[in-house]
């Protein structure tokens, strides 16, 4: 399976679709907004006009896409679902974070049509994709995954096929709502001890010393620090959507969230307050304002 597709160009689609360039794969591009798929083309991509054109032309049509609904649209739109018109034999990579529920209702419809679907969300962020290192979190059949083992070992540094359709989604979700739940908690606790008279960096230090240490802190800590919110490691959009759909599978199977609700409900007020397409760890400075009135 060489000939690949890539629907969603920003971040993390462009680091997907160059790191395959680079990997021998000859890749095709849609987005919406014609300046990402040109950045493609000049890494030696193609450009399709529409989703339909990308399906005929794709063993393999990976999506980056931000919310459930688009992914959802793009497969199975009644006109111009990619389902549609994707050979059979060929496979679908859903590299998104979605909703569990839609995610087995697509892999049905895919699997009726002959299509195979995976659930593969990933983590590693826009630097992972570019360089092929992401882990990536796969659910979908045992039977087929194999056809597509190659192509996700060219993108990802660990590949771990975790069970039947919406497995890759239960773990991203899981994962993600530790990861928003320990930004609250840096961004709390290091303003609390810089106020008592601790500076933030030597809280750092010893926090990645210690018990406290996390991955969290490396990947978002920096921006926490130099208060540099505007250069986006992961939207704090892209969190909050990730940080309800986790809640919404912990309640559809019985599970109090008390403890996450929290830090959701920061999430929502931060962006509630326009900072959505700043990143996650924008989260520190809601807290530092709120601290002030």
């Amino acid at each position: 399976m060489k000939k690949i597709g890539v629907i969603g160009c920003g971040l993390m689609g462009y680091g997907i679709a160059t790191n395959l360039l680079r990997k021998g794969y000859e890749v095709t591009v849609y987005d919406t907004n014609p300046q990402a798929v040109e950045r493609v083309i000049a890494q030696g991509g193609s450009g399709a006009a529409t989703v339909p054109l990308l399906a005929k032309a794709c063993d393999v049509v990976i999506l980056s896409l931000p919310t459930t609904d688009l992914v959802e649209s793009v497969l199975s739109n009644e006109y111009e679902g990619a389902l549609h018109f994707m050979k059979p034999g060929s496979a679908v990579l859903d590299m998104s974070t979605n909703d569990v529920a839609t995610t087995r209702k697509l892999e049905e419809l895919a699997r009726s049509v002959g299509i195979s679907y995976f659930d593969c969300p990933v983590s590693g962020g826009p630097e992972g994709a570019s360089s092929g290192t992401l882990t990536i979190m796969v659910g979908g059949s045992d039977l087929t995954f194999q056809k597509v083992s190659s192509v996700l070992q060219a993108m990802g540094k660990h590949v771990e096929y975790l069970g039947s359709s919406g497995a890759g989604q239960i773990v991203k979700l899981c994962n993600n709502m530790v990861v928003g739940g320990i930004i609250s908690l840096l961004g709390e606790a290091l303003l609390t001890g810089e106020k008592a008279g601790i500076s933030k960096e030597k809280l750092r230090e010893l926090f990645q010393k210690g018990s406290a240490q996390t991955k969290v802190m490396d990947v978002f800590g920096p921006s926490i620090l130099h208060e540099t919110y505007d250069n986006v490691t992961f939207s704090l959009a892209n969190m909050l959507k990730d940080l309800s759909l986790y809640q919404k599978l912990a309640t559809e199977v019985g599970v109090s969230t008390a403890i996450s609700d929290a830090s959701h409900e920061l999430f929502n007020r931060a962006n509630a307050t326009g900072h959505g397409r700043r990143d996650s760890s924008a989260i520190a400075e809601l807290i530092e304002q709120e601290a002030k009135t």
